[in-house]
């Protein structure tokens, strides 16, 4: 690869968020390609990497492909990982991490697979090192998930294709840097800004001029992000990436990304945004990480419950992730929650279209409003999907 030349990128979703990728991609700037579970294709020049990855709001992880081909026996793949451009994004002096995983291929052993690739990085790279188990990586990483002085390759063996691709991320990009202090189940800022394009209060373009509230907001998550949305902050402002490290990546690059970010920032949300919640931890930790997040004085956070809510008739959207119940008896306690919901919002704030995440059909049935799927996803490895409803009707 070359600077010149377009950069062959991948980025990775949770299940379900692909649609919302695309939007975003397209909003910054690159022509998204080819969609798959899991992900969308992109080709972005070093300028272009770099604005993405300080301002993808949905988006887990951007990968770079390296080189792919065809290797049936480690003779093969030694050979073809000779030729690859280890230098373009490994310096002198790092580790390396080859994260490998093989389907329906000749070469199985991730492990012998992975030693062959470090031979070929170390030999094309000096003073190389290679890390390989990943829990040794894990242990290395600093309060945003990144290994210092380690480069992570993504390894895809498919039908005897390997793929080698660059993380370009470093930490997984959830980690924005200011979710420190967490409540109980916290959501991953990934989602919670899925759920807030979901609701069609935030959009790659901006967000809707009427009031957001989150009645069970945890540590804040959804609120702080709507506010980083409303403010046009950069969700990755506060955090380094892998690529910042790369020799392909021309002096600067970063530093102009987040000076054209910073210029690019409003001084006020422009609307109205509040965050409630009964536990007097979850409102003191929600107000730390809105501090951190540099939006403290754009969120209302209130210690109180929904019934709390007070008549609205005016319009705005209530985004949330109430708690869904796991087991039997959970979910059984849990059915009164959900009819309140429905019934404040039915009767104080009629106006307010309300969207929200959901494990549980029989729960969603007890707010008795006409709820509409707007996307699936998974939350902690739990199936869950958006609803969404206007109580007017319209």
């Amino acid at each position: 690869m070359t600077t010149a030349l377009l950069l062959p990128c991948w980025a990775v979703t949770a299940p379900g968020l692909e649609p919302l990728a695309v939007a975003e991609l397209s909003a910054l700037g690159t022509v998204p390609g080819a969609v798959e579970a899991g992900g969308v294709a992109f080709a972005a020049k070093p300028d272009t990497l770099a604005t993405v990855l300080l301002q993808l709001r949905t988006v887990s992880r951007v990968t770079v492909r390296l080189a792919a081909f065809k290797a049936r026996t480690f003779g093969e793949l030694e050979k073809h990982a000779a030729g690859v451009a280890w230098g373009d994004v490994i310096s002198p002096g790092l580790a390396v991490h080859f994260r490998v995983t093989s389907k329906k291929s000749r070469l199985y052993h991730q492990e012998a697979i992975a030693e062959r690739l470090e031979r070929a990085a170390l030999a094309a790279v000096w003073n190389t090192t290679a890390i390989r188990a990943p829990s040794a990586a894990e242990e290395m990483e600093d309060d945003l998930g990144r290994v210092p002085g380690v480069q992570r390759i993504v390894v895809r063996v498919f039908r005897d294709t390997v793929t080698l691709s660059a993380d370009a991320s470093g930490a997984l990009l959830h980690r924005r840097g200011w979710r420190q202090a967490v409540a109980r189940a916290p959501m991953r800022e990934t989602l919670a800004a899925a759920l807030l394009h979901a609701s069609e209060w935030a959009s790659p373009g901006g967000v809707r001029a009427v009031p957001l509230l989150d009645p069970f907001c945890g540590s804040g998550t959804i609120a702080i992000e709507a506010a980083l949305m409303a403010r046009r902050m950069a969700p990755g402002r506060w955090r380094r990436f892998a690529a910042e490290g790369w020799p392909i990546m021309p002096a600067g690059t970063f530093d102009t990304a987040r000076a054209l970010a910073s210029a690019a920032e409003l001084s006020a949300t422009g609307v109205e945004i509040i965050g409630f919640d009964r536990d007097h931890g979850a409102i003191a930790a929600a107000e730390a990480n809105a501090e951190r997040a540099g939006v403290a004085g754009d969120v209302t956070l209130l210690r109180a419950t929904i019934s709390d809510l007070q008549p609205d008739a005016g319009s705005g959207c209530i985004v949330s992730n109430p708690p869904y119940g796991a087991r039997i008896g959970e979910r059984t306690a849990l059915r009164d929650l959900y009819a309140t919901i429905g019934c404040v919002v039915r009767e104080r704030r009629p106006g307010w279209q309300l969207t929200m995440l959901s494990a549980d059909p029989m729960l969603e049935r007890q707010i008795r409003l006409p709820l509409r799927e707007v996307l699936r996803t998974t939350n902690g490895g739990i199936p869950v999907h958006v609803v969404t409803a206007d109580p007017s009707g319209r």
